[in-house]
């Protein structure tokens, strides 16, 4: 392979010789090369890209990562408190410090070429999902979604009920308890509790509640006291199984998390609810969410992920303007997650539907 720049001089020097009266296939077969060769040299950019092959040495690019960058991106990623935490966490986590080293895909790479890029923690890749919805969230406090999981007790047989409450646009978990049994007066406190700590008798516009078809949410205990709150509740349709899916996929969140026991469970109920609370703790005030833009949902539940968001923006426009060759286009969309929805239905059902209404006889 010859280099850029050896290829050039040999194509000033052949056009030298050539313009100096020298036949062209000649002056090629003193510079070791064909005719083609220069030919394909000038047609295809040869003397301006250099060498196309894949398997051509190339320069390193004047904006690329150094080695001591290099170096250092393994060091923050290998930190203690980076330990079970994506790259796709770690970019933002370090804007809000004011620090940006690279962007997340240099991250990835870097981990990659150091055999370091596998999925961290205990839970299975995440798969691509269709986008849910049916209610639209655009504040907190407007839809809230519910659910009661079983956590495992070390005798065999025995489990323990955790109820939780999430708000569905800033994905805060406003309430939940943790029983030793499932019966409907402990969702029922729960809700009265949730209502009084979010002061939702105040305002004029109450929440809707979101739950499965499970006899607990449905029963007539919960039904009353969600009357006398003035929350509406809302149910999945019958045989759909993920139309709760924002609570299951925070379940999931739940049990995978390094503290949960995924061996022998709980020894006893306080056990279960020490860690229940400990888990609300990170997952309210220090798990950056990927769904609302890698905030805490506390932070978005406050109407902090504004300000944050610009920040970040900030943050990449004066890392752009600092090496603008490592930028192909513009920097990073941190823009806020305006609206959130909740399973609708598909545009073909939908469609269909509203087809099949306006096709219906009308009485006289």
């Amino acid at each position: 392979m010859i280099g850029l720049q050896d290829r050039q001089q040999l194509a000033r020097d052949i056009q030298i010789a050539h313009d100096s009266g020298a036949r062209l296939h000649l002056a090629c077969q003193v510079a070791g090369i064909d005719v083609r060769t220069l030919q394909r040299y000038k047609a295809a950019g040869g003397l301006a890209q250099g060498d196309a092959r894949p398997q051509a040495l190339r320069p390193t690019p004047s904006h690329a990562l150094t080695e001591a960058e290099r170096q250092r991106l393994v060091q923050v990623a290998n930190a203690p408190r980076f330990a079970d935490v994506p790259p796709a966490r770690i970019v933002p986590m370090l804007a809000d410090e004011g620090v940006y080293l690279a962007s997340e895909s240099s991250f990835a790479r870097v981990l990659r070429a150091h055999g370091q890029n596998a999925h961290r923690g205990r839970a299975r890749s995440p798969q691509a999902s269709r986008a849910p919805s049916t209610h639209v969230a655009t504040a907190p406090g407007q839809v809230w979604c519910w659910d009661m999981t079983y956590l495992p007790a070390r005798v065999a047989g025995r489990w323990f009920h955790l109820y939780l409450i999430m708000d569905l646009y800033s994905r805060k978990i406003v309430g939940f308890e943790v029983h030793d049994s499932d019966q409907a007066e402990h969702a029922a406190r729960l809700v009265r509790r949730t209502a009084l700590a979010e002061g939702i008798a105040a305002r004029a516009d109450k929440p809707v509640l979101h739950g499965d078809n499970g006899a607990t949410l449905k029963a007539t205990t919960v039904l009353a006291m969600l009357h006398w709150l003035g929350v509406k509740p809302s149910y999945s349709r019958p045989r759909v199984s993920d139309y709760n899916a924002f609570v299951e996929s925070l379940f999931r969140t739940a049990k995978y998390r390094p503290e949960f026991p995924a061996s022998g469970g709980f020894d006893d109920l306080d056990q279960a609810r020490q860690w229940a609370s400990g888990f609300v703790h990170w997952y309210n005030c220090e798990h950056r969410h990927s769904a609302i833009g890698y905030v805490t949902p506390t932070q978005r539940h406050a109407g902090q992920d504004q300000a944050i968001l610009q920040a970040r923006h900030h943050l990449y426009t004066q890392a752009r303007q600092r090496n603008p060759a490592r930028w192909s286009g513009s920097t990073r969309n941190w823009a806020p997650v305006q609206s959130v929805t909740l399973n609708p239905e598909r545009d073909g059902i939908s469609n269909a539907a509203a087809t099949a209404s306006n096709t219906q006889p009308r009485a006289a």
